[in-house]
């Protein structure tokens, strides 16, 4: 029986989806982020301060996709939104590597854009962990 239990365990920790971004990393590609975003806590606190072009990041995992309420939002990404999507760590890392690509294949619309253009050809998943980690 104990046997069963550990295969059991072990094919469970298997199976689950691996996520593993480095937050310290993430703080330093965060730099290429700053243009347009900021990370200011609702006390006001800078985080990071940064560019007004995208919006504020405190508290973006965990939240719902497209749902702070001081920013202008396009189509593509409310779509999203309207779906009850909410960001996790590796929704964020996806999004960031190519916004367009992630906004058409999760609205279904091929005809969606994203407002934003950069795309993080790599690290999406350290920012995303760095982000995670400045919200706790």
């Amino acid at each position: 029986m104990t046997k069963f239990i550990l295969l059991a365990v072990a094919s469970v920790a298997l199976a689950a989806p691996a996520f593993a971004g480095d937050p310290a990393a993430g703080e330093n590609t965060f730099k290429k982020c700053k243009a347009c975003h900021s990370i200011i806590a609702p006390d006001g606190t800078e985080i990071q301060k940064g560019g007004k072009t995208g919006p504020n990041l405190y508290g973006v995992i965990g939240r719902a996709v497209a749902s702070d309420p001081d920013f202008k939002y396009g189509d593509g990404i409310l779509a999203v939104g309207a779906t009850g999507a909410v960001w996790d760590e590796a929704s964020l890392a996806t999004y960031v590597a190519d916004p367009t690509a992630w906004i058409d294949g999760k609205s279904g619309d091929a005809s969606a854009k994203s407002k934003m253009s950069f795309k993080l050809a790599s690290g999406g998943e350290d920012v995303a962990a760095y982000l995670a980690s400045v919200a706790k």
